[in-house]
């Protein structure tokens, strides 16, 4: 089959792999129809290369009709449609049963001292196989993937393995009152369907930052209020938006790729030019995160507001300005998405004739797997307007 393999820092190519294979009786053999690449993949293409090895398959956002399942597969079947989350989860260990799939017991990556195995991302997750490919073997199928009609376009379901349960869970987790206000940092996908989403669930007022003209043109069409954070002092901007208060929920949806931190952005890069081993020690040691969105996140709290964050780091942030929080009385809530755990809300609003959430307003490019290098670069460079790419195997 043919695939998008990880080559090297910034640079990823489609080569032919073997095809996958049955392997377990839990497995299932699904042929991908649309996959998607998410913001998250850019951290392996520019920085996390010391926990890949060239080669590996990249992707965490597929879909696609199911070809061959295990002997103990039975709550799909070949020739349904499903959607593939992006962790890995047995769906009967404790966390499991508690809804925390991302920390499931069964493919917790206990040798990296991490979570739940994610597809295509890396040594610290079980370096499964990704879905930027034509075909996917799916650990866990008796459980994970998640079906849905056949009479609507990929796109419409296509975000339940990321980002519609990614931003669902970022707002709940940001405890979203009616009446309320809530700023996003950052418009890419995950901003853009956490602020739709923070609407949809009754805040009464939706404030987010960007630079980029096109996002901060996408979300106004959703009734978001923006601020370009090339114009403005952002916190400050929100404090005037809010009475002087600030925000009573803040979703910080960037993580480490965010501007503004040039000593950290250097030693970003420094450590990536380092023999795998010494990187690795680099990034889990060091305060190498990128700051900008996390400070700003917290500068617009209000007084015992939440920050929730969903924007992926991938090492030690320092410094943390820990007075400020403490004195503010902030909740903090994070971590990856419980993929499933979500489902049943999102369905009803992406099956209907409507669309509450946008769904249909958030692809700007659909490209052929085979154009995946090429769709890397403009999503990771911000050109051509694109916001949210879409690989067609």
């Amino acid at each position: 089959m043919r695939a998008l393999t990880w080559q090297g820092t910034s640079k990823v190519s489609v080569e032919t792999v073997p095809d996958p294979k049955i392997q377990e009786p839990t497995d299932a053999i699904v042929r991908i129809t649309s996959t998607a690449i998410c913001g998250s993949d850019l951290h392996l293409y520019d920085v996390l290369g010391m926990y890949l090895d060239k080669g590996d398959v990249l992707g965490h956002e597929p879909m696609g009709i199911v070809e061959e399942v295990g002997a103990e597969v039975t709550h799909i079947k070949p020739g349904d449609r499903v959607v593939i989350p992006f962790n890995i989860s047995c769906g009967h260990c404790w966390m499991c049963r508690r809804g925390f799939f991302a920390q499931c017991e069964t493919t917790q990556v206990t040798s990296q001292g991490k979570g739940a195995a994610l597809f295509g991302y890396t040594k610290l997750y079980g370096q499964v196989p990704g879905g930027q490919a034509e075909y996917l073997r799916v650990p866990q199928a008796q459980f994970g993937p998640i079906k849905v009609p056949s009479d609507l376009p990929d796109e419409r379901f296509l975000f339940l393995s990321d980002v519609l349960t990614t931003s669902w869970q970022a707002v709940k987790y940001a405890d979203v009152q009616p009446g309320g206000t809530v700023f996003v940092t950052g418009l890419g996908p995950i901003g853009q369907m956490t602020a739709r989403i923070a609407r949809h669930l009754g805040a009464e007022r939706v404030i987010a930052s960007d630079n980029v003209p096109e996002r901060l043109e996408m979300a106004r069409r959703h009734g978001i209020e923006t601020l370009d954070t090339s114009d403005v002092d952002v916190p400050a901007a929100v404090y005037d938006l809010t009475s002087g208060r600030g925000a009573d929920s803040v979703i910080e949806s960037v993580g480490m790729e965010a501007h503004g931190s040039p000593v950290q952005a250097a030693a970003v890069k420094a450590a990536g030019m380092l023999p795998d081993a010494l990187a690795r020690k680099a990034v889990e040691t060091a305060g190498i995160d990128r700051m900008a969105a996390l400070t700003t996140a917290f500068a617009a709290v209000r007084r015992a507001g939440t920050v929730s964050i969903i924007g992926v780091y991938g090492g030690n942030a320092d410094p943390m300005p820990m007075m400020d929080l403490f004195d503010k009385g902030v909740t903090l809530r994070m971590g990856q998405a419980h993929v499933k755990r979500w489902v049943d809300d999102i369905m009803p609003l992406l099956s209907g004739d409507g669309d509450p959430l946008g769904v249909d307003d958030l692809v700007t490019h659909r490209l052929p797997l085979e154009e995946a290098p090429h769709a890397y670069e403009i999503f990771k460079k911000k050109q051509d307007g694109c916001v949210k790419v879409v690989l067609k195997p």
